[in-house]
């Protein structure tokens, strides 16, 4: 198996569902292009593809929230990938730990759970 053999989008992407080695919540979704999966293999650190901007990022770059990779899988079709990590900090830009902080609830109504760890204003600026 390479990792020419996965199975990538038209776009030369494949999902990369990013979860907490040790607690196994779903930190967040991004993207990775072969060259990106090629440096998160060689450094150990996430590396994705930004759909909207168009780039080429590492995990934490910004934010220093960097995520170590511990285990990294990819499923029986190869077209999407598992990474387990050790989180540093904030895995959402948002400042959650978690991009999955919005609860739908029953009636509707959305609840956020969870509390921020950081202010993106003042890691990204306005």
């Amino acid at each position: 198996m390479e990792l020419s053999d996965l199975k990538y989008n038209e776009a030369g992407l494949i999902p990369a569902i990013v979860q907490d080695a040790d607690t196994g919540d779903v930190l967040m979704l991004a993207y990775m292009n072969q060259a990106s999966l090629e440096k998160t293999l060689v450094t150990g650190e996430t590396w994705f593809w930004s759909r909207s901007r168009q780039v080429f990022w590492h995990k934490g770059e910004s934010s220093g929230n960097v995520q170590q990779v511990r285990e990294l899988y990819y499923d029986c079709d190869r077209d999407t990938l598992l990474v387990k990590v050790e989180q540093q900090g904030a895995a959402c830009h948002e400042g959650y730990r978690t991009c999955f902080h919005y609860r739908m609830e029953k009636d509707g109504k959305v609840t956020v759970v969870g509390e921020k760890m950081f202010d993106p204003d003042e890691v990204y600026g306005k």
